[in-house]
């Protein structure tokens, strides 16, 4: 009889490298990010440790790598558009009801927001893959919304006026994810809820949340 060999499927980079990522997202959702390895997302994929550096390089440029892929290009004002949700209006987005979309989803992806946390902290170094991007990451993510058409109260003036007010919302939504991080357990959804109240008050906000 003859012996039955084997072979290494053949697949294109491109899927083999969606593949890779894939494998990251699954293990840090199940395990966090100092939990895994480059072996461990080798074996999950199937392949070997070296396979796996040919397309990510380092466990670094790895987590980065997720980071833009998957977690910085989800949760975004185009998904809350095409949603239907309240206040997705395309001409009148609502711009509370979409950070309180975002709290939604990030509530859904925990290790995911770890790790965003956690490499806010890493790339102060100047060798980290994503310190150029978290340096100049309120600057990007403000022209980004500015791409977008959002209802605001009147007594507010134009758009181009509440730049303050968005960088101090995601920085205090920066600070709620880092205590919902932590024990005793809060609600990340609740914690927000009353936040929002602050940000955008009553009556001034009334048909604008």
């Amino acid at each position: 009889m003859e012996e039955e060999r084997t072979k290494r499927i053949r697949k294109a980079p491109e899927e083999r490298r969606k593949e890779v990522l894939d494998a990251a997202v699954e293990l840090i959702s199940e395990r966090g990010f100092n939990g895994i390895s480059i072996q461990d997302v080798a074996d999950r994929v199937g392949i070997s440790k070296q396979g796996v550096l040919r397309y990510v390089g380092s466990k670094d440029n790895m987590l980065a790598m997720v980071y833009r892929e998957y977690y910085n290009a989800t949760g975004n004002p185009e998904e809350f558009r095409a949603s239907g949700l309240p206040g997705s209006d395309p001409e009148a987005m609502l711009f509370p009801a979409y950070l309180r979309f975002l709290v939604r989803y990030n509530a859904q992806r925990r290790m995911l927001v770890q790790l965003f946390s956690m490499l806010q902290v890493e790339s102060f170094n100047p060798q980290h893959p994503l310190h150029g991007e978290f340096a100049h990451r309120q600057d990007a993510i403000w022209r980004y919304y500015c791409e977008f058409n959002w209802k605001i109260p009147a007594q507010l003036g134009p758009w181009d006026r509440m730049r303050p007010l968005v960088r101090r919302a995601l920085e205090i939504m920066d600070g709620v994810q880092l205590r919902w991080l932590r024990e005793p357990a809060i609600d990340l959804c609740e914690e927000w809820d009353a936040i929002e109240d602050m940000l955008f008050p009553l009556p001034l906000w009334e048909g604008c949340r």
